[in-house]
């Protein structure tokens, strides 16, 4: 309350997460729950690519050709493909 630069709401985060609430509906017709889980996983990287400015498309297209030519075990080389990492060729 003190720090006027806050917002006094959380309108912003539940509209965030409003499509993927929507959308949990669709999970439910999953013919496996190993799909379902790939499904939530694919919308939560694109949820969270449009979050931190980046166009889904883009993002999504660079990480997966990244990701195949990386070592992935090691965690270092898994953070460069974190959003705030993505090329300037990536953001909207």
């Amino acid at each position: 309350m003190k720090d006027g630069r806050l917002e006094l709401s959380n309108n912003r985060a539940e509209r965030s997460i409003k499509p993927f609430v929507i959308d949990r509906k669709n999970f439910l017709f999953a013919d496996t729950p190993s799909g379902a889980k790939s499904s939530a996983v694919i919308f939560s990287l694109i949820q969270t690519a449009a979050e931190n400015g980046l166009d889904p498309y883009r993002y999504l297209t660079w990480l997966l050709s990244s990701a195949g030519e990386m070592d992935l075990v090691q965690s270092q080389n898994a953070r460069l493909l974190l959003p705030w990492n993505a090329p300037a060729v990536c953001k909207v």
